[in-house]
């Protein structure tokens, strides 16, 4: 688990996630019926070298691609591919950056074309959990105040969040120490001090929490086929949180 010791530690982790920003930003303008997922990564790889950044997913434990592009009912981990995106879909793009040794990640759901109300509310709510989870990342509090704060909030407008994956420390590595559920009961785990980084990532479903993985070893998708989104930020814990994958302008 990193612990930021100085400003220039946290300036690196600021810049690599700000390209990460930068990135969902372009995969927000870029993501429409008739484009395919690998048309997308090779966007975002594109994006992430020319700021001098480093693509922290390829070749992750063999992953292949820059970002993960999970499409409708697949919860993360979808693999770039020919895939052409359909009107009603809904994408959810995770990126990591690594930048002169320091990591940033986040990811965000996208409607295609013309969505359902259903996604869309999915959508907002997934969103707003991350949010809420996030206002809890506060010095002094405990880990799980963060969960505590997604699964009420997420349960509450009627969906279900995953249990299998979770969010993550993250610094001169990409997953570090301590994980961070989005379920349990408030008041647990360890207490977040300033310079700790998380990577909070909410996964909610429309249907049921459980998930399995496909036969490429890599894609997560929901065990009854219902949809899913995902939203992440990675976060610097503060008196106030500071949200390092969050552009200024937007």
């Amino acid at each position: 688990m990193i612990t930021i010791k100085s400003e220039r530690e946290l300036e690196l982790m600021r810049r690599a996630g700000r390209v990460v920003a930068e990135v969902l930003r372009e995969m927000e303008k870029a993501v429409r019926p008739g484009i395919t997922t690998l048309e997308l990564d090779r966007i975002a790889e594109r994006h992430i070298r020319r700021a001098n950044c480093t693509p922290a997913f390829k070749g992750y434990h063999g992953f292949p691609a820059s970002i993960c592009a999970s499409v409708n009912e697949e919860v993360v981990h979808g693999i770039p591919s020919l895939r052409r995106l359909k009107d009603g879909d809904i994408i959810s793009i995770d990126v990591g950056t690594v930048y002169q040794g320091y990591y940033g990640d986040a990811a965000a759901t996208f409607p295609v074309g013309d969505v359902a109300p259903e996604a869309l509310d999915l959508i907002r709510v997934t969103k707003e959990s991350l949010r809420l989870g996030i206002a809890q990342a506060v010095e002094g509090n405990h880990l799980t105040d963060i969960s505590h704060a997604v699964q009420t909030y997420v349960e509450e407008n009627g969906f279900a969040v995953v249990r299998n994956y979770v969010g993550h420390g993250i610094g001169n590595q990409m997953h570090e120490e301590p994980q961070v559920p989005n379920f349990g009961k408030p008041g647990r785990g360890p207490r977040l001090q300033a310079g700790m980084a998380l990577a909070i990532e909410p996964m909610v479903n429309t249907g049921t929490w459980q998930v399995e993985t496909l036969q490429d070893n890599w894609t997560v998708v929901t065990l009854d086929r219902k949809w899913s989104a995902h939203f992440e930020h990675t976060v610097a814990i503060g008196k106030v949180p500071e949200i390092l994958t969050a552009l200024g302008d937007s």
